[in-house]
């Protein structure tokens, strides 16, 4: 299930044949790359098999991770691409023979929750289906909150099964761009509290970066990315590591996405929260204009980042880099000042409505 170069969804013979177009032909006719869709949904039906069994309880708990990983794998390309009317035909067969769902996707998220269920993890199955995240898992434009969500609800109870799967899925998103690059970075991001930084660290900022600073890059996974750069940027030896992120980090804080921009604020709070950091003469003047023109914004959480990272950025500039901030620091002064002055009116205002105790 996981030899399939996962970067593409075509044959890799120079027809760019949908693959699962090609799973309706005799199978001994074809290569076993051109047969994904048959061999996948065969594959799926042993693990069920297996987790039906008793005797099978160690080797599902030894390889539940990569099961797990497959598993998810068969239900986001089957879900991405549903696959056509032979292979629809194949799982009524099994739904009339077994009493299976009929469609590979449903089939696939069968077998997870059965997986779990030999695992134990009831709660974990019953959670998302309280949350109807197996439904949600079932439809294309919302399955990265889904795998997300299922992520979360698993990271609660089961830390070390869930390192295991983020290996994983590092593994897998190390190699080339894949199809279901969302849904595994959704799920990645959510465990990296679950992975020893210092080990694995490196690999997961080379691969957000990849994401941050591709052009492709789509809202969804831009959030993801900035979601994953917090955690990192918490860890004060990844916070070293992140300053040659400071221009596509920069960037961002023009975004139109206030979450993006919020988000972006906490990264540079949290790699100039570290003592050995020091901003260059270049970078300051921009990071300083960038902070300036978000003291108006209309976000309080935005607004309130952006003033005290300036008056940070203002305190950890090289002195080389000093100069040239005069100008940016004048046209600070108003706004700032009338910052303080709104919040101290607030500080009277809560002051005078308190109770007398």
């Amino acid at each position: 299930m996981e030899d399939w170069p996962l970067h593409s969804m075509c044959t890799s013979d120079g027809d760019n044949e949908d693959v699962f177009a090609l799973s309706a032909l005799p199978h001994g006719h074809l290569g076993t790359e051109r047969c994904l869709g048959l061999l996948l949904s065969q594959a799926t039906l042993v693990i069920w098999v297996m987790v039906q069994v008793p005797e099978c309880r160690e080797t599902m708990t030894l390889y539940s991770s990569c099961l797990f990983v497959a598993l998810l794998f068969h239900v986001v390309i089957t879900t991405q691409q549903m696959p056509p009317e032979e292979v629809d035909n194949f799982w009524r067969a099994c739904q009339e023979e077994h009493r299976f769902a009929s469609k590979a996707n449903r089939f696939a998220v069968q077998t997870m929750k059965s997986l779990l269920f030999r695992l134990q993890h009831d709660n974990v199955v019953m959670a998302m289906e309280r949350k109807r995240g197996w439904d949600t898992l079932l439809c294309a434009d919302t399955q990265h909150y889904a795998v997300g969500l299922l992520a979360r609800e698993m990271r609660h109870v089961l830390i070390p099964l869930c390192s295991r799967i983020a290996l994983h899925l590092l593994r897998l998103l190390s190699t080339q761009e894949s199809r279901w690059d969302l849904p595994a970075l959704a799920f990645l991001v959510e465990v990296l509290e679950c992975l020893d930084l210092t080990q694995y660290g490196l690999s997961v900022l080379k691969i957000l970066r990849r994401h941050l600073e591709s052009r492709c890059t789509c809202r969804d996974r831009r959030r993801l990315v900035l979601r994953g750069l917090v955690v990192l940027s918490k860890d004060p030896w990844m916070a070293r590591k992140m300053c040659g992120l400071s221009q596509s980090l920069l960037e961002l804080l023009g975004d139109a996405d206030g979450e993006v921009v919020d988000m972006t604020l906490r990264v540079f709070t949290n790699v100039l929260q570290n003592k050995d950091i020091l901003i260059s003469s270049t970078t300051a003047p921009n990071l300083a204009e960038a902070l300036l023109e978000l003291f108006h914004n209309d976000n309080g959480h935005v607004q309130l980042r952006s003033i005290r990272l300036f008056c940070k950025v203002m305190e950890l500039v090289v002195d080389e880099g000093k100069i040239s901030l005069k100008r940016i620091v004048k046209e600070s002064l108003l706004p700032l000042s009338n910052y303080y002055r709104d919040e101290n009116q607030q500080l009277v205002k809560v002051r005078d409505t308190a109770p007398v105790p």
